[in-house]
């Protein structure tokens, strides 16, 4: 007996347009709902059937059981008050673009497997190049491209890989030495322990008093290491971390790579997409000397989670150290060598049709769009930052230079845990916390979509409130 599936086109039809309407009316009253989920752990689970059902269920019931069950756990980052880590962007455009993604189901590994997918993702990375003002070595006509990730956390990883790659041959995995500074995003050691090395093969690069990595404390550890036979071969900096939105010195630390021979990549997941507005352009110096740069629009460009672009200056080193050709992937575009094959970029085999929400996003805004989105935010950040610094109660901790204000109570670390505490608990907006010179901060990331100065505001308000 043939399989009759549950929900046939017309039934899709309607249920996709009731979908669309309660996304809709969701975000119409986000701004309402508590922000951080007051759950207790596990009670999403004991509401679940402890087995899954024997019979088909009705589509009816099974988007009640969202609102009943899945949205009392959801912590709303779409919130135009969510002001915790970093935003998670997801404009109408993205999310139509995601859902054609979907729709059409492509498995992207080759180009031969849909080149649409391919091609429009390889365009993509090359008008990003050309938004944000970024260097021509990055562009896909020349020895180096851009492919589109998850995370800016796989992006490190395969620039390790490609890292190690180069340095094969010249000296053993356990004589390879890595480099981030202290305030360096957790992805440079996770990246570093997939690898295949020991934690201790990354060293901790100590920072200045803006809690940017210090290039003449990088130039003695290298130094000290290739003493002791250990090869320096890879170096993550960071353009805006995620404690303070420092930012390393990317000229300086290329200088002491090319003196070692250590491959340079740049974690810019935030800031990187700041230079949309010429304005914010600093976010770039130094990039036409790095060899592999990441960031993420998925963060703060009106795109959704996930959308990573990681660019190389040179190609060959990521492709050899990632690229396995089983017979069954064989095919004549691809031994032809006129294509890119973007399995050989990333660590899955498997690849969803990402550019398609990139591209609907770039299209619907336009730069001049894209450049006011940014720029507003920065706008609230700036004047948020100057009622904090006049605030009895509160100091400013470090330069707010885009959309990230850093302070703390002045009362101490207890004061500050209170403060985050009493407005995550409100309700009413979200906040969290990082530390830095020993010292707990509070951190205020303005950039969600619906976030207006209204909200912004009304953060203040809860700030003095609990000062």
């Amino acid at each position: 007996m043939p399989y009759e599936p549950p929900m046939d086109v017309d039934e899709f039809r309607r249920a996709g347009h009731a979908m669309i309407d309660w996304i809709a009316d969701y975000w119409s009253d986000l701004e309402h709902r508590p922000v951080l989920s007051p759950v207790e752990p596990g009670s999403i689970r004991h509401a679940l059937p402890t087995a899954p059902p024997e019979q088909p269920e009705a589509w009816a019931s099974i988007v009640a059981d969202v609102d009943e069950i899945v949205m009392p756990g959801i912590t709303h980052w779409q919130s135009p008050n969510f002001f915790a880590y970093f935003p998670a962007n997801a404009s109408p455009e993205s999310v139509l673009g995601e859902l054609l993604s979907a729709g059409l189901g492509v498995q992207g590994m080759l180009w031969a497997t849909s080149p649409a997918c391919t091609e429009l993702e390889t365009h993509m990375c090359d008008w990003m190049l050309d938004l944000l003002g970024l260097p021509d070595r990055f562009r896909s006509s020349g020895p180096g491209g851009g492919t589109i990730l998850d995370s800016a956390s796989s992006g490190a990883l395969v620039a390790v890989l490609a890292a190690r790659e180069r340095a094969a041959g010249q000296w053993r995995m356990n004589e390879l030495v890595a480099y981030a500074s202290e305030h360096a995003h957790s992805s440079a050691l996770k990246a570093i322990k997939i690898a295949g090395l020991l934690p201790e093969q990354l060293r901790l690069v100590p920072t200045d008093d803006e809690h940017a990595l210090d290039p003449d404390a990088l130039r003695a550890l290298m130094r000290d290491d290739l003493i002791e036979d250990r090869r320096p071969f890879f170096v993550q900096a960071t353009a805006g971390t995620t404690s303070s939105t420092a930012f390393d010195p990317i000229e300086a630390i290329a200088d002491v790579c090319k003196d070692y021979g250590a491959w340079l990549h740049v974690d810019a997941a935030f800031a990187g997409v700041a230079a949309v507005a010429p304005e914010f352009r600093f976010v770039n110096d130094g990039l036409h000397r790095v060899d592999s740069y990441t960031l993420n629009p998925h963060k703060w460009l009106l795109t959704n989670f996930d959308c990573s672009m990681f660019w190389v200056a040179d190609r060959q080193p990521l492709n050899a150290a990632l690229s396995v050709t089983p017979e069954y992937l064989r095919n004549a575009a691809s031994d032809g060598g006129a294509v890119i094959d973007y399995r050989d970029w990333q660590i899955p085999l498997g690849r969803r049709f990402r550019a398609l929400k990139l591209w609907f996003v770039i299209r619907s805004h336009g730069a001049e769009g894209l450049r006011a989105f940014v720029r507003s935010h920065v706008e609230m950040a700036q004047g948020l930052h100057r009622r904090l610094d006049t605030h009895d109660a509160y100091e400013i901790v470090a330069p707010t230079r885009l959309s990230l204000v850093t302070f703390r109570h002045v009362g101490g670390d207890a004061e500050n845990e209170r403060v985050r505490d009493a407005i995550n608990e409100s309700g009413r907006a979200y906040l969290t916390h990082t530390v830095l010179d020993g010292r707990t901060v509070l951190r205020a990331a303005i950039g969600a979509v619906r976030t207006e100065p209204r909200h912004v505001d009304e953060l203040f308000a809860l700030l003095d409130q609990h000062a």
